[in-house]
């Protein structure tokens, strides 16, 4: 297992604690479990899907969880017995947690499930104080001799 030591870069740079932490805690955090497989797609600038495919599970066993950061999807099964006698087993019954850690002002817009697929979409909505301005750059007036009383009646 390959670890990363980040101390050189939170010496210098401030404000990616939070960064540092999630890179250096994702294995621990990630137990290996593949289940159920999905996809993470880009749609534009500012909006992304994730795809999960969860065939078997209806709408109501499905609880989508938007937190600060964090979007947790979990699947939990009934404990009904299915029909009939199987022979063989392949799709997979049990429940899942997957969590997603978000970047901030991200949040969910809409979630569909159709033909066992699982569809979230995600929008980030940088709030305008945040947004980047241009600030002028302005100059400093010229300095002008103010000419004096004194100077104006020797002058004359």
């Amino acid at each position: 297992m390959n670890r990363f030591d980040f101390t050189p870069y939170r010496r210098t740079m401030v404000g990616f604690d939070r960064l540092f932490d999630l890179l250096e805690n994702h294995n621990r955090l990630n137990s290996g479990d593949n289940y159920p497989p999905f996809n993470i797609e880009r749609r534009g600038d500012e909006a992304y899907r994730i795809t999960l495919a969860v065939a078997g599970f209806k709408p109501a066993d499905i609880e989508i969880t938007a937190q600060q950061n964090l979007l947790v999807v979990q699947g939990k099964k009934g404990d009904e017995a299915p029909a009939g006698q199987y022979l063989h087993v392949g799709i997979a019954q049990r429940g899942f947690e997957r969590r997603f850690e978000l970047a901030d002002y991200v949040r969910v817009d809409n979630a569909n499930l159709e033909d066992g697929l699982l569809s979230i979409d995600l929008v980030r909505e940088v709030p305008e104080a945040m947004k980047p301005k241009k600030i002028p750059v302005g100059t400093q007036k010229s300095l002008t001799v103010v000419a004096s009383d004194q100077d104006t009646s020797a002058a004359a």
